[in-house]
C-alpha cells in the first residue's frame, strides 16, 4: 500500500523554518515518519507544495519520491495527489509532523483497516492522554463516552476520493500518536521521547 506523506504545510506555529526537516535525534522530522511506513513495508510518496522547496529538495537529495500539490489545504492535497498519481486503491496518509510513530503502530493500523471491511479508517487517541502530555488539539470528537482527537494518520479508497467515504473509527491510546508537532514545547516532549539519553549539543 502506497503512503502519502503530507508535507506542504509551512509550519508558522513551530517557526524553525520548514517543519518537516526540522531535526529530532540527528535527522529530520519527515525521516522518522517516513522510515515508520517503508519499516512496515509501505510505498512512501511524499507531498510537498509550493510553501516547501526545501523539502523537496531534501526529497530528492535522498530519492525519495515527492509530488508537489498546490498547497490549497490538506484535505485539498490529498485529493490533488491522489488524483494526480491516479491512486485507484487504498492508501495512507499521514502528516509529516507525527515523529513517533513506528513501524508496529502502522502495521496495527493496516491490520484493523483490512478487518473493517469499509473502505476508509480514521485514528483516534483519547483526550485524555493528550491531556497528559499537554498537546494542543483543535478538534475533538465524542465517541460513545469518550472524547477523541484525530491522530493525523488515516487510510481512504483512491478509486472513491472524491467521495464521502465511510470509515473505521479506530481509537489508540498510545502515547507516540499524541506527538503531532506544533509547538516547540511539543518538540521538547517529542525529543524526550525519542531521544532520552542526556542532550548535550544534540538536537
Amino acid at each position: 500500500m502506497r503512503a502519502l506523506i503530507m508535507a506542504g504545510g509551512t509550519g508558522s506555529r513551530l517557526n524553525m523554518g520548514e517543519k518537516p526537516l526540522v531535526t529530532l535525534c540527528g535527522k529530520p522530522m519527515i525521516s522518522h515518519v517516513i522510515e515508520a511506513f517503508t519499516g512496515a513495508g509501505m510505498e512512501v510518496i511524499v507531498v510537498a507544495s509550493p510553501r516547501t522547496p526545501m523539502t523537496r529538495n531534501w526529497c530528492r537529495a535522498q530519492g525519495i519520491p515527492c509530488y508537489t500539490a498546490s498547497g490549497d489545504g490538506y484535505i485539498a492535497d490529498v485529493i490533488e495527489a491522489a488524483l494526480g498519481l491516479e491512486e485507484d486503491q487504498p492508501f495512507f496518509t499521514c502528516v509529516a509532523d507525527l515523529p513517533c510513530l513506528d513501524a508496529d503502530l502502522v502495521g496495527d493500523i493496516y491490520a484493523a483497516y483490512g478487518a473493517s471491511g469499509l473502505p476508509a479508517l480514521s485514528t483516534w487517541v483519547p483526550l485524555t492522554l493528550c491531556m497528559q502530555y499537554d498537546c494542543r488539539t483543535r478538534y475533538i470528537l465524542k465517541d460513545g463516552e469518550t472524547d477523541i482527537c484525530p491522530a493525523g494518520i488515516n487510510i481512504l479508497h483512491g478509486g472513491r476520493i472524491t467521495e464521502e467515504q465511510a470509515e473505521r473509527r479506530l481509537t489508540i491510546g498510545d502515547r507516540r500518536l499524541v506527538f503531532n508537532i506544533n509547538t516547540r514545547d511539543e518538540l521538547a516532549m517529542a525529543r524526550k521521547h525519542l531521544c532520552p539519553e542526556p542532550a548535550s549539543g544534540r538536537t
